[in-house]
């Protein structure tokens, strides 16, 4: 065992030029790689979401997007191609690089600017880190500041246009169900004019009045039989006696009085003679009262005018006619009911479909009016900044002391790499190695033992020679990689753009820390 440990050391010492090539050219990468980098710094500024001032119970602001979504539209908007390129242009961010096309620039933008917002944000603060890493720390603060100032503005410009477009549209809302109802009440009204006789609201009321109208009909068709029986009784009477009735009752006053004179004077005649002054008193009393019957129309006895049978018939004919005028208007009118109350049903269907039309547009009406006072209230509240807000507790302020590279550990990281691609390389080599190189391998090999070993001894000229051959072999390549290495990073591209591209390349990201890291919770 300490034969094996003192064998391998003793290689080792042969092959140290290995090993301390590899550990120095490890080392003088991550000197040269640390003391080439740019120092980035950055600086930080601090914003907090506050709840909103009024509470939801008495008034609510109509923005109701959560935090989270706010911040991710704000994200979005400020990591625009166009604002990251008006970034860069305002402040110089890339001044210095003249060769750096557009997209170069919107890629190394996105890289600097940092935007973190914790996770777990129930029932406690949420806050918003910004920051933005830069060359020096009067930039990195200016264009924190610059991106802090957009955060606040998007936020406002979000949260007024949202409550701005709300009121807008509920606006808009309620005229146009302000002008449908207007019309619904139009079209109801003119149904109503068009059907009024025949409207479900006076269906009962025309029922009622067909069934009197009815039995008013009836009615009038037994007064009309009775009339008309009345007078085939009266022509029959006349016509068999030659007077209206035995009894002489369908006489008139007036000729019942005179024929009343008439008998007293012809039963005078029989007493008295002619010229007896009761006869004369009768005789005068039967002219006078003759001459009033002609005036009245009615005539005497001898010389009727009209006769009280024709009086009778008249009378009966007349009123026969005026019945049957009165069955005929009964009866156009019992059919005009019957219409309306048959067209009634559907008139019913179609001024349900209309009033159900006009309730539903009343009912959104009263929603959207409802609704546009709470639009209105919200509008205010976002104008007066009394809702949900953004607001800075920390202005970005420059940084003294650069946050990256860490050199230190960058030096540290290539020692290490050195030490350990030394270490590999030179056990990369003992594995390849299959010659003999000790006796217990050659009796291993071959199974005798061996009478004495004789070193090979090299000349002091050998010695030199090949002592300058390593030294040239450590010395050259570090210092011609340390020197293409500062001639790409003073005239072609920064070592740290440089390596980021090579990550990108390989798919290894970056392979120095990150100058940015836009995390979102």
């Amino acid at each position: 065992m300490i034969q094996n440990i003192k064998f391998y050391f003793s290689l080792f010492l042969r092959r140290i030029h290995y090993f301390i090539f590899f550990t120095l050219a490890g080392t003088i990468g991550g000197l040269t790689l640390a003391y080439t980098l740019p120092p980035v710094y950055y600086a930080e500024a601090r914003l907090v979401v506050e709840s909103p001032q009024i509470p939801g119970e008495l008034a609510s602001s109509t923005v109701q997007t959560g935090v989270v979504e706010i911040l991710e539209v704000i994200q979005q908007r400020l990591l625009t191609r166009s604002n990251l390129l008006d970034l860069s242009r305002q402040f110089g961010v890339h001044a210095d690089q003249e060769g750096m096309t557009p997209d170069a620039i919107v890629e190394d933008m996105q890289r600097r600017i940092n935007i973190d917002l914790p996770l777990g944000m129930l029932n406690r603060a949420s806050f918003v880190n910004v920051s933005f890493a830069a060359s020096s720390g009067e930039l990195s603060a200016q264009v924190t500041n610059e991106l802090v100032t957009q955060i606040l503005q998007q936020n406002v410009e979000m949260r007024t246009s949202v409550a701005s477009e709300t009121l807008d549209f509920f606006v808009q809302e309620v005229a146009r169900l302000d002008e449908e109802l207007a019309r619904q009440g139009g079209r109801i009204l003119s149904f109503k004019e068009q059907h009024k006789d025949a409207l479900p609201d006076s269906l009962e009321y025309r029922r009622n009045r067909q069934s009197s109208l009815q039995e008013r009909a009836l009615q009038l068709e037994r007064e009309l039989s009775g009339l008309r029986d009345r007078r085939a009784r009266l022509v029959e009477i006349y016509d068999r006696t030659g007077r209206l009735d035995i009894r002489g009752d369908s006489l008139t006053p007036e000729q019942r009085q005179l024929q009343q004179l008439k008998d007293q004077l012809a039963s005078a005649l029989v007493i008295y003679s002619p010229e007896n002054p009761r006869i004369k008193s009768l005789e005068a009393q039967i002219a006078a009262l003759e001459a009033a019957n002609i005036r009245l129309g009615l005539g005497t006895e001898t010389s009727p005018n009209v006769t009280a049978f024709e009086l009778q018939l008249s009378d009966i004919d007349g009123q026969i006619a005026f019945i049957a005028d009165q069955r005929q208007l009964i009866e156009q009118e019992l059919n005009a009911l019957a219409e309306s109350i048959d067209a009634t049903p559907t008139n019913s269907i179609a001024l349900g479909t209309l009033e159900r039309d006009y309730d539903n547009l009343r009912l959104q009406y009263s929603q959207a009016t409802a609704s546009l006072a709470e639009a209105r209230t919200g509008d205010q509240i976002e104008a007066q900044s009394r809702g949900q807000r953004i607001t800075v507790t920390e202005q970005a302020v420059v940084p003294q002391n650069p946050a990256s590279p860490n050199r230190k550990l960058i030096v540290a990281a290539g020692f290490g790499g050195g030490f350990a691609l030394g270490i590999g390389f030179l056990l990369l080599l003992e594995i390849l190695n299959n010659t003999i190189r000790r006796p217990a391998e050659l009796a291993a090999q071959f199974g005798v033992a061996p009478f004495g070993t004789v070193p090979y001894i090299q000349t002091r000229r050998q010695i030199l020679n090949k002592r300058a051959m390593i030294t040239a072999a450590i010395v050259l390549p570090i210092i011609i990689g340390a020197a293409g290495l500062y001639y790409i990073h003073t005239n072609f591209m920064p070592i740290n753009l440089l390596l980021e591209k090579v990550g990108d390349k390989i798919g290894l990201g970056s392979l120095v820390e990150p100058t940015q890291t836009t995390r979102w919770g």
